[in-house]
C-alpha cells in the first residue's frame, strides 16, 4: 500500500521529537530547536541571485535543485500565504494559503534563472492542479514567486514554451506571482532526503524522481 506525504511525515517526525526533544541547540545556532520557522529577509550574497518556486513535496524540490551546478544553497519553507511563522502541521492543512516551497541561492553567471524555470517545469507535473503525484491539497500547488518585472516575464515565457512545445499533457497551471515572505522549515526537515535516503517516502516517490531528472540534466548536474 502507498502511503502519501503525511503519512510518512507524521511518523517519521515523531520519532526524530522523541529523540530529539532534550536538545537544545546553543545561542548562536541559526535555528534552535523548538523554534518553528526563520524568515528569510535581506540581500542574497554578493554576485547572487535567489529564486523562490513550489512544486509539490520540499524534501524533494530541495533534493533536486541542490544538484544544479551554480545552486549555493536550497532551503525547504513555506510561501504564499499571510500569517506568520506558519507550521508545517498548520500548513498541512490546506487552509493557510501556504504553499511547501524551496528558496533557492545560486550564481547567475553559472545558472540562469531561465534555466531553474525549465528544470522546475520539466522535472515537476505543472498541469496538475493542487497536486503532484499522491500529494493533494493547496500546499502542493505549482507556483513561480518572481521578485522583479523581468523575472515575471520570464517566467511567463517558461510556461509558453512548455505549453507550446507539449511537454505535458494539459495546460500549465503553475500560478505566477509576486513574492511576499518566506519562511525556512523546521529543523527536521533540512536535507531530509539524503539523511533518510531509505524512508518510505523518499525511497519509493523522491529516488525515482531524482533518476528521471538526473538522466533528463546531465550537464547541469555538479561533478
Amino acid at each position: 500500500m502507498k502511503l502519501d506525504k503525511k503519512i510518512w511525515t507524521a511518523i517519521f517526525a515523531g520519532i526524530f521529537v522523541f529523540a530529539m526533544g532534550y536538545l537544545v541547540l546553543s545561542p548562536g545556532s541559526p535555528v534552535a530547536y523548538g523554534e518553528v520557522t526563520q524568515q528569510q529577509t535581506g540581500s542574497p550574497p554578493a554576485g547572487m541571485a535567489r529564486a523562490t518556486f513550489a512544486a509539490g513535496c520540499f524534501w524533494s524540490m530541495e533534493a533536486i535543485f541542490k544538484q544544479l551546478k551554480g545552486v549555493q544553497s536550497v532551503f525547504p519553507g513555506y510561501s504564499g500565504g499571510a500569517m506568520p511563522h506558519p507550521s508545517y502541521e498548520v500548513v498541512e492543512t490546506g487552509t493557510t494559503g501556504y504553499a511547501e516551497s524551496i528558496n533557492i541561492i545560486y550564481d547567475p553567471k553559472v545558472i540562469s534563472y531561465s534555466q531553474l524555470l525549465n528544470v522546475l517545469l520539466t522535472v515537476r507535473n505543472p498541469t496538475t492542479l493542487d497536486q503532484q503525484g499522491n500529494d493533494i491539497g493547496t500546499q502542493y500547488r505549482s507556483i513561480i514567486f518572481y521578485r522583479t518585472d523581468q523575472e515575471k516575464s520570464e517566467a511567463e515565457s517558461a510556461i509558453q514554451k512548455i505549453e507550446a512545445e507539449h511537454v505535458w499533457q494539459g495546460p500549465v497551471v503553475t500560478e505566477v506571482v509576486p513574492f511576499n515572505t518566506f519562511y525556512r522549515a523546521e529543523t527536521y526537515h533540512l536535507n531530509y532526503y539524503a539523511l533518510h535516503p531509505e524512508q518510505g517516502y523518499c525511497a519509493f516517490v523522491i529516488a525515482p524522481e531524482i533518476q528521471e531528472f538526473r538522466e533528463k540534466f546531465k550537464s547541469f548536474l555538479k561533478s
